[in-house]
């Protein structure tokens, strides 16, 4: 019983066991390591493996039907670009700090994430090639959508801040994080298939390790921020947990109407949802450094989309499994 729990929980066990010994290390040890391989490109390497390795795992009937999918890639971007900044709309409405209302603007604009999500629904039992169509589509729009929606939401807390992002820049990190090591996966796995296929099972849990590390960076570097946040990280926590509750109801509802069933709906629930944090983290550090909330806001949406996801992850699993 107890190996039964370790084997199909053990991906959320350690994201919480993650956080805890990361934030509780008063010798910031473990910390400053995180942060030691966040200043030398330690997550641009994590996504660059995690897309490679996801090439090797992709199979020609993945892809097709991940191209090709057409209805449900509109729906998680609906969800991406217009549930979740009317959503953060809807929030600021209330009784919140401003600070607090900046950071839900920063996520709800934000694409979705370059590499959890892709990983999160092949844990699923999902198309991972649709996970990264909708990857790629969600990003290369965030650079245009960015600028518009941001400041649209910035109209509710009476601020006006123009968000300037180079455009160039991002679509080369795209080309170069997620198109060039996913390419490079597909070619391998196609002039050696009888070599990759020795250790092609192993390689899911090689890409979930690496999520874990890129958490583990990414609470290295904001250790401090979650610490010094004191008692309002409370209602942050509070309506973090709608927020994201808002983007997976509205993914599920939506697979549910539009009848789209299993192995196709995993992507769509889970991208929906999942929301990218460095470009958040460059954004907040450029145009709303005073808002130190904003950064806890960003950080905590993160991390807890990931204990989510990751526990949904397992159930929609188990779920096509029974289904089977």
């Amino acid at each position: 019983m107890l190996s039964y729990l370790i084997k199909k929980y053990w991906f959320i066990g350690s994201l919480l066991l993650i956080f805890a010994v990361t934030v509780s290390d008063t010798t910031q040890t473990i910390s400053s390591a995180g942060r030691w391989l966040n200043m030398h490109h330690g997550p641009n390497t994590v996504i660059c493996f995690i897309f490679f390795f996801s090439g090797l795992l992709l199979y020609p009937d993945q892809i097709k039907s991940g191209l090709t999918d057409i209805k449900g890639s509109f729906i998680a971007l609906v969800i991406i670009f217009l549930v979740a900044p009317a959503t953060a709309a809807v929030l600021s409405m209330t009784p919140i700090p401003v600070g607090i209302k900046m950071g839900f603007f920063l996520v709800a604009v934000m694409p979705t994430t370059l590499s959890s999500g892709v990983v999160m629904t092949e844990i699923a039992g999902g198309n991972m090639a649709h996970a990264l169509v909708i990857t790629i589509v969600a990003n290369a729009l965030a650079v245009f959508l960015i600028p518009v929606t941001l400041c649209f939401l910035l109209n509710f807390t009476g601020t006006a801040v123009v968000a300037s992002i180079d455009k160039i820049a991002i679509m080369m990190k795209i080309a170069f994080l997620v198109v060039v090591p996913l390419c490079s996966g597909l070619m391998i796995k196609y002039w050696a298939e009888s070599f990759v296929r020795q250790f092609i099972r192993k390689l899911p849990i090689v890409n979930q390790l690496l999520v874990l590390s890129m958490v583990w960076m990414a609470l290295s570097q904001t250790r401090a921020v979650i610490l010094n946040s004191g008692k309002v990280i409370g209602i942050i926590f509070l309506f973090v947990v709608l927020f994201h509750g808002v983007l997976l109801a509205a993914g599920s509802l939506s697979v549910k109407l539009f009848n789209i069933g299993k192995g196709r709906r995993e992507s769509v629930i889970l991208m929906g949802g999942q929301k990218t944090l460095p470009l958040s983290i460059i954004l907040q550090a450029s145009l709303f450094p005073h808002y130190g909330l904003a950064l806890m806001v960003c950080v905590m949406h993160h991390i807890l989309h990931l204990v989510f996801d990751g526990y949904l992850a397992g159930i929609l699993r188990s779920y096509q499994s029974d289904k089977s």
